[in-house]
């Protein structure tokens, strides 16, 4: 593709996987002992940039105690003539985490950023600065895009192994230099804590970092915090965020596992002490916001929201889907009607009017669940159904009902170029949806790609419903359940869309970074 070199970023990308390579932890947290022993604020977690557009994006970090956020930009990496952004105040009311938002910047450009962390009563004692790097949307389409998706981290049991190199996939995706990445959901694993060794299916013991606060469920929202903050111990992690800006949405469990609003979890499950979700759910959705750079979620902002469209350019619009937050309750899923279905009224109409807006020759709709795939809810042994599909293969029921909706739109408006990326179910397929094999046939053809997990459990192949007609053209899965990362079946999907004939090609790709499936679509068509 016309993607263009940036050599600067590689030769420092480089040097980052190289140091990341011991998988140290944040010693002190993670500054050099002069600035630890000097009183001075630490940023020992690192950095991460998030939902970068062509003239703008959101910086993060957390400081060891309260501290001013100071950030500053260069076109070059020897900072020459910097320009200066006063963050944020971070105290203990968000955890010492902030977010301070670049505006202004030039598109298409590799921006260099640094952050410092100033004493508040003295800002002349600052830290040792950590920095970071990512790219601005380009307005030029002939540069094209790369993005990359995965999902579910640290889940099962399954967590940071210093003895297999950590969270190594990281090292892998960005080798690839992508533009941004796409966390589809699944963040942390709440209701799953870590412990110190497990045993590894024929033999041997998977040994695992641990904390505090993942020696149980997470109920309090210190203990939210301390599940993110987990995943930041991990070195390959920490210099990924700091090259490869993300674009985050969130899924199950990063409340509990299979929730939804207005749940009460059952007296006898006794890992709980809490026993509303919607409590939880408030609790770590602020957790969420905390560590993650969302817009949407910034203190102060309007919307209050994961759902969002992010613009990248004349290839791409990104439409990025809460299925959690608006859905009715788990069930058979087989009424009738169902107004508020998987995504709520409100969110629903949002989409279609976006969706209609959009000039961008690539709608990806980032979907937190699977379309067409079929995701039992056997919590406490209950017949229910957990996304929108329920095996019934005849016309749409339930939370399909919402989704047929939306395709109907789509082929009414003639939208295209859409297809949908999703995680969640713990292998990698491609699936194609078409409308001569389905009972409704009201749409368009369409591709659903799947992905993950990024470090966890990995799981037999779900069961496709045939009511939107899907084909499974690629899949690779274990034939067991709950196959530790040892025992491979970890995923990441790439999204390439070429800048001069607008085609874009998805590869699926395992750990090590291999092509395992390969399809590219032509722009320009309603359906494919």
């Amino acid at each position: 593709m016309s993607h263009r070199p940036l050599p600067d970023r590689r030769s420092v990308l480089r040097g980052s996987l190289a140091a990341s390579a011991a998988l140290t932890l944040p010693a002190g947290l993670g500054a050099a002992p002069a600035f630890a022993r000097s009183g001075r604020p630490v940023a020992g977690w690192g950095v991460q940039a998030g939902d970068v557009t062509a003239d703008s994006g959101l910086v993060w970090v957390r400081a060891d105690r309260p501290a001013r956020m100071i950030v500053e930009t260069s076109a070059t990496e020897s900072f020459r003539d910097p320009r200066r952004w006063r963050g944020p105040l971070l105290g203990a009311g968000t955890d010492f985490t902030g977010t301070t938002r670049l505006h202004g910047l030039p598109s298409g450009e590799q921006i260099h950023y640094r952050v410092l962390l100033a004493d508040p009563d003295d800002p002349r004692r600052t830290g040792e600065p950590v920095t970071g790097t990512f790219r601005t949307v380009s307005r030029r389409r002939r540069d094209g895009v790369r993005f990359l998706w995965s999902g579910d981290l640290a889940g099962q049991g399954w967590g940071i192994n210093p003895e297999r190199g950590g969270y190594r996939i990281y090292d892998a995706m960005a080798r690839l230099d992508p533009d941004f990445f796409l966390c589809s959901g699944d963040n942390i694993y709440a209701d799953g804590p870590i412990p110190e060794t497990q045993a590894l299916p024929g033999g041997g013991t998977w040994r695992n970092i641990t904390t505090e606060e993942k020696a149980k469920v997470a109920e309090t929202l210190a203990e939210y915090r301390g599940n993110f903050r987990y995943n930041l111990l991990d070195a390959h992690l920490r210099a990924f965020n700091a090259r490869v800006p993300s674009v985050i949405q969130w899924d199950d469990h990063e409340v509990r596992n299979n929730w939804y609003p207005g749940e009460v979890i059952a007296t006898t499950d006794t890992r709980y002490t809490e026993k509303s979700v919607d409590v939880l759910a408030a609790r770590a959705e602020r957790a969420f916001s905390e560590y993650f750079p969302i817009p949407t979620l910034r203190p102060g902002a309007k919307e209050g929201r994961v759902y969002r469209v992010l613009r990248q350019g004349p290839l791409l619009d990104v439409f990025v889907l809460d299925m959690r937050t608006y859905r009715n309750a788990n069930s058979p899923d087989d009424q009738t009607t169902d107004p508020q279905g998987i995504l709520g009224r409100e969110q629903l109409e949002w989409l279609k009017r976006e969706l209609a807006r959009s000039r961008a020759v690539w709608k990806v709709i980032a979907a937190d669940m699977p379309i067409g795939l079929v995701v039992p809810d056997a919590t406490e042994g209950r017949p229910n159904f957990e996304a929108v599909a329920q095996g019934d293969p005849g016309a749409p029921l339930g939370r399909e009902l919402q989704i047929a909706e939306l395709l109907r739109f789509v082929k009414h408006r003639r939208i295209t170029g859409t297809l949908w990326l999703t995680a969640d179910v713990h292998h990698t397929s491609a699936q194609h949806y078409q409308p001569s094999r389905a009972a409704f046939t009201d749409f368009e053809p369409f591709w659903e790609f799947v992905s993950g997990p990024l470090n966890a459990g990995a799981f037999p192949a779900s069961p496709l419903d045939g009511t939107f007609g899907p084909e499974r053209v690629f899949v690779k899965a274990p034939t067991a359940s709950n196959v530790s990362p040892a025992g491979g079946y970890q995923f990441f999907g790439e999204v390439d869309i070429d800048g001069d004939s607008g085609e874009l090609t998805v590869r699926l790709r395992e750990q090590d970074g291999g092509v395992l499936f390969s399809r590219t679509l032509q722009p320009g068509r309603v359906g494919q």
